[in-house]
């Protein structure tokens, strides 16, 4: 049988078979994919062959084969730096939860997000957060962060979950495809979910007042079918996210503005850093790039991880 995975928790995996049922499925014996040394060798929107067995339980899968993914997004492993974590794959676009301060999204998460997104061919959506509780030097900040990706071709959109405002620009996006929400634990990404589809009724917290940070309230990745005509994964709320498996030399290509200017670059392999007569160096000097951007990039391929208590908003 064939079907796609709605659910995984890392031993079971929920599938939706062609016919419409769900089956809850395993994995038998070792199931490695080649060149991917990933803690969840099967992920949500993977569509996989699977077979029945009858057990005291019941009926349930045993997944034999993963069909190639269109796309996917991936990430390092929070506790095994060598190990990758495969959040979702086959997905048509992500929308980012950012919120300026409750909690904190700082570029380096978002530029490092963005890198992902571009290198593994999806495309990303940002969604500002939470407008409704910013004062007015808070709503410039949001304007300033929307015109900086906004200029480099991202579309941007400022949001309320909790009020509904401008829910309904990100619904128009969703009709016949499957989307991923991604963002820190506490953006409101489960709240946005349930204004988009109030039958799911997910589980939210409260942010936590003692650090600003959100508290977890999902668990595994999980996909929805939607009432109007939609797919939805939920995914756990990231912290740090780490940039997996892209060259130095082909990094620069993910940052869209950068890539518009490397043919102006004295050598060919430019790096961006200190070789002469390098395009993207001198448009930063000139203010045609920001400077966030160029730290992110300068942080990713000094291989550091995602400082996550980093504000770099500003030269």
């Amino acid at each position: 049988m064939k079907g796609t995975v709605y659910k995984s928790t890392g031993s079971w995996y929920q599938v939706k078979s062609d016919n419409g049922k769900f089956y809850d499925c395993r994995i038998k014996g070792k199931f490695r994919l080649k060149g991917i040394k990933s803690t969840n060798p099967v992920a949500v929107g993977d569509v996989v062959e699977f077979d029945l067995e009858e057990v005291a339980e019941g009926t349930q899968g045993v997944i034999k084969k993963i069909e190639e993914r269109d796309n996917y997004i991936i990430r390092k492993s929070v506790n095994l730096s060598k190990q990758t974590h495969i959040i979702a794959s086959n997905v048509d676009q992500v929308f980012l939860v950012i919120t300026l301060n409750n909690p904190p999204t700082f570029t380096t998460f978002i530029d490092r997000f963005l890198v992902t997104a571009e290198a593994y061919d999806v495309k990303a959506v940002l969604l500002f957060n939470k407008i409704d509780t910013y004062n007015e030097d808070e709503i410039l900040e949001i304007k300033y962060l929307a015109k900086l990706y906004r200029d480099i071709g991202y579309e941007c959109i400022g949001i309320s979950a909790k009020t509904g405002k401008n829910v309904d620009k990100v619904k128009e996006m969703m009709f016949g495809k499957t989307s991923m929400f991604s963002g820190h634990s506490g953006t409101g990404k489960s709240t946005l979910i349930n204004n988009l589809e109030p039958a799911l009724n997910l589980k939210t917290l409260e942010i936590s007042e003692q650090h600003k940070q959100g508290q977890h309230t999902t668990t595994f990745a999980e996909m929805f079918d939607l009432s109007f005509d939609a797919r939805i994964i939920d995914t756990p709320g990231i912290k740090g996210f780490g940039v997996v498996d892209i060259e130095k030399e082909e990094l620069g290509d993910y940052f869209p503005e950068f890539f518009a200017l490397k043919q102006g670059c004295k050598f060919y392999n430019c790096l961006h850093l200190n070789e002469p007569n390098c395009a993207v160096k001198n448009a930063l000097e000139e203010g045609e790039i920001a400077w966030s951007r160029y730290k992110s990039y300068l942080q990713i391929i000094e291989g550091e991880d995602d400082p996550y208590r980093t504000d770099i908003y500003k030269k």
